[in-house]
């Protein structure tokens, strides 16, 4: 299948609504992109990337293109890369949105490996479950930092975590969609960290599973912080109950869980800078 048909496959098995509105497959785009916008993963995005004010920024692996929405209405100058032509989760997508909306969304279908840009040519670059899905993880990453602009900012989400072979065969099982279209991927913690350093970037946070509304979605921010709170109210065989109130306890406790976590296909985000 290609991934439209996959996605349709999926919305018409029963008992999928919740898990299609949480992967913003539901039509019209529109909806799913204006639910997007006003999301806790959105409003976390604008936080760490500032306002857009005027200033470039490539939307890499746009598919329906509800971040692309968002970015632009929030002021961005957005370009959408998706190399997927569909009119439900590809570019054909973004451009019916963009003249529904009256967004100035720039789409331009290509693959990450191959970015048609100059260099510099952006301020941020956001990526949203792009990472584990390039062919070319090094060249992938090589290009984003070649158009992203010194000082500018990449901003890679969602990414799935598989420590070694096991893991990857575990993941890729259990996925909903991957028997049908096929391209689904994890690599483990330590080839994303390469392939961004090796690119010349620089490291500015790192985020694990819990430790970002950006992982935990659809999950809600109030009851991540409940969750965070019982993991350190259990630390030290329960006596993590009478620091769990300090954020600097709750925060090296939710660490040590994240460096200990096994789970196949868990999710990090990573958020670089280019050097000046």
């Amino acid at each position: 299948m290609t991934w439209e048909e996959a996605v349709r496959w999926y919305r018409a098995q029963p008992g999928n609504e919740a898990a299609i509105r949480h992967n913003y497959f539901d039509l019209p785009v529109r909806t799913a992109a204006e639910r997007y916008a006003a999301s806790e993963e959105f409003a976390e995005i604008r936080r760490l990337l500032g306002p857009g004010g005027g200033r470039a920024i490539l939307d890499l692996g746009a598919g329906n293109g509800i971040v692309s929405y968002a970015l632009a209405r929030d002021g961005w100058n957005v370009t959408a890369l998706e190399p997927d032509p569909s009119a439900e989760v590809g570019a054909e997508a973004i451009e019916r949105l963009a003249a529904e909306s009256g967004l100035a969304i720039r789409v331009v279908r290509e693959v990450g490996e191959r970015l048609p840009f100059p260099d510099g040519a952006f301020a941020a670059i956001h990526a949203r479950q792009v990472l584990h899905h390039l062919q070319d993880l090094d060249a992938g990453v090589a290009q984003m930092a070649r158009v992203l602009a010194p000082g500018g900012l990449l901003l890679a989400t969602r990414e799935h975590v598989a420590d070694d072979a096991e893991q990857l065969a575990g993941f890729l099982r259990a996925h909903p969609l991957q028997s049908h279209y096929g391209g689904e991927n994890a690599h483990p913690l330590e080839r994303y960290l390469g392939a961004l350093h090796g690119a010349g970037l620089v490291q500015r946070a790192l985020w694990g599973p819990l430790e970002s509304i950006l992982n935990f979605f659809p999950g809600t921010e109030q009851v991540r912080q409940e969750t965070v709170r019982r993991i350190a109210a259990r630390r030290w065989r329960g006596l993590g109950r009478l620091l769990a109130w300090s954020p600097a306890f709750r925060a090296a406790q939710l660490a040590m869980v994240t460096r200990q976590d096994r789970t196949p296909g868990r999710i990090f985000s990573f958020l670089c800078s280019k050097p000046v």
